[in-house]
């Protein structure tokens, strides 16, 4: 048997290889790998939390660990018991988009969702949905359970709300708080992405070392204003509640609303506004400078949900000098 070598240290930086020249160095880390590796970020904590607690490991592979075959049940009843949650394969998995409705039906009938964790009733945790619609939908919806992210991918929303409407298209998210009544018109098929956040309301990210710019500014995101509803025509309500749906009788339009004020309403945001922040220099920052949106938890630096998106972004500094434009600070600067 061969002998075992060690390293000494929990919590410190260390790195090994068993190559001569597989650990990058410098530039060229870790884009760049020697003798045909991969690169691969083994992460332990979130991206964002304090730097003494972030944990990651940079590995350099032969081949990625995504190239494995399929994963099939292994019965072990007295560690897994049957009676456990059905459980998706511990595997990368895709889908095809939906197909464009057939038969008709509204937004709250082409909602399929696909992926789920934790609980609304305990305020933790997510759903991610697609939806497709080729009806106008002619009763109201009230999510008590989760505010809802709303992506289309095809086709114009519009989304008439308590406190007003929204129109949403492509390239465009809206933003519908938890227990707001809404319904959404089309005109056609339309198709796109939702999320229901059970947790802390989505929320700007803190920008760190970016500083007071950058990301998403509060100045992009629209709200609507008051338009209420003068029809006497009742209105079924549709209410999620507790991962069940109700349905309540035509009665009074919930749209009903003259006027309001307060800090809790609906919004949209282009993501063409997006400012997109990127290295100019070399490796691969983590996802989190793109984020839009965030769900905190009670843990610093760990997120319920993070919305995240990736624009487009170039380099326009290649070969210069191009200092800030000028701005006052309580930070004297020296610049040379």
């Amino acid at each position: 048997m061969s002998a075992f070598n060690y390293q000494i240290g929990i919590g410190n930086l260390l790195a090994s290889e068993a190559m001569p020249g597989a650990l990058p160095q410098g530039r060229n880390s870790p884009q760049r790998c020697a003798h045909g590796l991969v690169a691969e970020l083994l992460s332990g904590a979130a991206f964002t939390v304090p730097r003494a607690q972030n944990q990651r490991s940079w590995l350099y592979r032969c081949l990625p660990s995504v190239v494995r075959p399929p994963f099939a049940p292994y019965e072990q009843n007295l560690w897994c018991p049957d009676s456990a949650p059905l459980a998706a394969a511990p595997a990368p998995w895709r889908w095809a988009p939906l197909p464009l409705p057939q038969p008709a039906h509204d937004f709250v009938d082409g909602l399929v969702r696909y992926a789920h964790c934790g609980d609304p009733d305990l305020h933790q945790g997510m759903a991610a949905l697609l939806f497709t619609a080729n009806r106008s939908m002619q009763r109201a919806l009230c999510n008590a359970d989760a505010e809802m992210l709303l992506i289309p991918q095809q086709g114009l929303l519009r989304i008439q709300t308590e406190l007003g409407w929204l129109a949403v298209e492509p390239g465009e998210v809206a933003l519908l708080p938890r227990g707001l009544a809404f319904r959404i018109e089309v005109d056609g098929p339309v198709r796109g992405y939702a999320a229901e956040n059970y947790g802390a309301a989505l929320r700007l990210p803190e920008l760190g070392p970016i500083g007071s710019n950058g990301l998403a500014n509060a100045r992009d995101f629209l709200a609507p204003v008051a338009a209420f509803d003068s029809s006497v025509s009742p209105m079924p309500l549709l209410r999620k509640q507790s991962q069940r749906l109700w349905q309540a009788p035509a009665g009074p339009s919930p749209f009903n609303v003259v006027a309001w004020h307060g800090t809790l309403y609906p919004l949209k945001y282009d993501t063409r506004h997006f400012n997109t922040i990127g290295t100019v220099s070399f490796d691969h920052p983590d996802p989190s400078i793109f984020t839009v949106l965030t769900s905190p938890s009670d843990t610093l630096g760990w997120a319920n949900l993070d919305f995240v998106i990736f624009p487009p972004r170039w380099m326009v500094g290649e070969d210069t000098f191009r200092p800030p434009w000028y701005h006052r600070n309580v930070m004297s600067e020296f610049m040379g």
